[in-house]
């Protein structure tokens, strides 16, 4: 497997497992019965658990464009220095956005997210 493709996995490996710490704060915080239903009125998470599920459907949206851009890359055996650091830096990208987000850290946040971005840029220059 290529180390784009690795890259791919643990990305989407992070992605798949983000929801836990906010779903069990959700489990603290209402109880079973109503985090796993609809209530009326629910009770608020705790900040960071909201930032974190914020950040979580931020890495769902952008892992599609990432899964996109490897898979083309795979598809048309394009791999090179720029591939490989992209990929592998967009995934420690991903992973400081997830943690500054949920530990409400605005600037550092807004820059991991930007380099996350500009790795998918680097992504798609090496395709076009």
């Amino acid at each position: 497997m290529s180390t784009e493709l690795t890259s791919l996995v643990w990305v989407a490996a992070l992605t798949a497992v983000m929801w836990i710490p906010y779903i069990l704060n959700t489990i603290m915080v209402r109880g079973l019965h109503d985090a796993v239903g609809y209530p009326a009125n629910p009770k608020p998470l705790a900040a960071w658990a909201e930032r974190l599920k914020k950040a979580h459907y931020n890495a769902v949206e952008n892992l599609v464009v990432f899964a996109a851009l490897v898979l083309v890359l795979n598809a048309t055996q394009v791999s090179n220095s720029t591939t490989v650091m992209a990929c592998e830096v967009y995934f420690w990208a991903r992973l400081v956005h997830a943690v500054v987000y949920a530990m409400g850290v605005p600037w550092l946040r807004t820059l991991a997210f930007a380099v996350s971005w500009a790795c998918l840029v680097a992504l798609l220059l090496q395709l076009l």
